[in-house]
């Protein structure tokens, strides 16, 4: 027995020598970060999006999430790979699916729309510019698809996107017959001052104008229908009421002149061709997605009345999921029936730019801006530039504005085909931003 103890202790060195040694712990990851730059900045202005701490390969989905004021949620997402290091920069690495693909810095932006629980066609638009949208990043583990429960969450922040820049000044006017809200830029000025109106939809919408006024504009956003003491539907319309904002906006001390410009989207565009056509204090029309006849309501001003071309609404065709398509539905302004309506463009002194997406579903105004340009060209003119995008749909925003392809009409009170493929009309809104304030300032100082 003494003798196998003293083997035991003898051999007990040798066997701590060939005992494995416990594991190193692994080299200790980096949390995973999301970082949005500017983390508060100008609703029309690109952010950099990075996300770094992953592992190398790692598969995340990226998901962008924002409420309306009346809190309906609206989401996008997208698929990413990390880079060999653990990162990614969605400014040169493209997603691989979700709501997008390729390499789209402002993807998760634009791409948003309601969440599965919400009332589809809704359209993400600020009902106030005092105040920024809120838009929380969120990084998830896994590729998960639109409208599925996405992975855990391993990174989020959250990112401001403002509509006003310090210093700009919003005034409520009640101006005689006029109502609307005037922004002016910070300073003493003057400024070039803009008349900005939207379409069919009514009301006061002043993200754009508060936006120009950022980028230097005066800009005056006007109602012209259901809005306080308006008129409550399009039934018919004074080019006196127009005329009227015209020479408020151009007898404001803080506005350059001699001339002001006008920016229109749809029916907004028509009576920008109507203003600058009849109206001497007018110079330079931005229309998107207009018609070069009057519509709908007759325009009535002094003597004169240009009739509307009407809707056939036995033209509109509705899909199998109760969508409305209205691009058949107006009258075709050729025909020699209805000529009166043709507005008479060629007696205007100013400039016009014309702004269309060719996917426009709403109705035909990439046809309409030829027909205008047709008729500038038959009277020797050229006072005009044409801005056409294939692919885009009807309503052209400012940039990273939430594409919506199909909207409720609050008319109709029906989904309401605006036409468009996302990434298309993307870079339409994008591209045209520039232009249009390239295009106003040349032609006002």
């Amino acid at each position: 027995a003494v003798m196998w103890r003293a083997v035991a202790a003898a051999s007990a060195p040798a066997r701590a020598l060939c005992r494995v040694p416990p594991p190193l712990p692994p080299p200790r990851r980096r949390a995973v970060s999301v970082a949005v730059a500017p983390t508060a900045g100008l609703a029309d202005e690109r952010v950099e999006t990075r996300v770094v701490g992953l592992g190398p390969g790692q598969p995340v989905t990226l998901r962008a999430v924002a409420a309306d004021a009346r809190g309906c949620l609206f989401q996008s997402c997208a698929h990413y790979r990390a880079d060999g290091r653990g990162e990614l920069h969605l400014g040169t690495d493209a997603s691989h699916g979700g709501d997008y693909t390729g390499v789209e810095p402002m993807g998760l932006f634009w791409s948003l729309a309601p969440a599965g629980m919400e009332r589809p066609y809704q359209r993400l638009v600020p009902r106030s510019t005092g105040t920024p949208m809120k838009v929380e990043m969120l990084v998830h583990e896994g590729h998960s698809l639109p409208g599925a429960m996405p992975g855990p969450v391993v990174a989020k922040a959250e990112v401001e996107r403002w509509f006003t820049a310090p210093g700009v000044r919003r005034i409520r006017l009640k101006e005689g017959g006029v109502r609307g809200s005037l922004f002016l830029p910070p300073g003493d000025g003057p400024f070039p001052g803009v008349i900005d109106m939207y379409g069919d939809e009514g009301g006061l919408i002043e993200f754009r104008s508060s936006l120009l006024a950022t980028r230097g504009f005066a800009a005056l956003s006007l109602p012209y229908f259901d809005f306080e003491d308006l008129p409550k539907v399009m039934k018919e319309f004074k080019l006196e009421y127009f005329e009227e904002a015209a020479r408020f906006l151009q007898r404001h001390p803080k506005v350059k002149g001699p001339g002001v410009g006008v920016i229109g989207t749809g029916k907004g565009a028509e009576l920008a061709l109507s203003m600058i056509t009849f109206l001497p204090e007018v110079v330079a029309a931005v229309c998107i997605s207009g018609c070069s006849s009057n519509t709908v309501a007759d325009l009535h001003y002094g003597d004169m009345t240009l009739p509307g071309l009407r809707f056939d609404m036995n033209k509109v065709s509705v899909s199998d999921a109760g969508v409305f398509d209205t691009f058949e539905a107006l009258d075709d302004p050729t025909k020699p029936a209805n000529s009166p309506c043709m507005i008479p463009i060629e007696k205007a002194e100013g400039h016009f730019l014309l702004v269309v997406g060719e996917d426009d579903r709403m109705w035909k105004s990439s046809l309409y801006a030829d027909l205008a340009i047709g008729r500038l060209r038959q009277h020797g003119k050229e006072n005009f530039k044409l801005l056409r995008y294939p692919g885009a749909g009807h309503r052209i925003d400012p940039p990273s504005t939430p594409f919506c392809q199909v909207a409720m009409d609050r008319v109709l009170g029906v989904p309401v085909l605006g036409g468009g493929e996302s990434k298309a009309h993307a870079y339409a809104q994008e591209h045209s931003w520039g232009k249009i304030q390239e295009f106003l300032h040349l032609h006002l100082g």
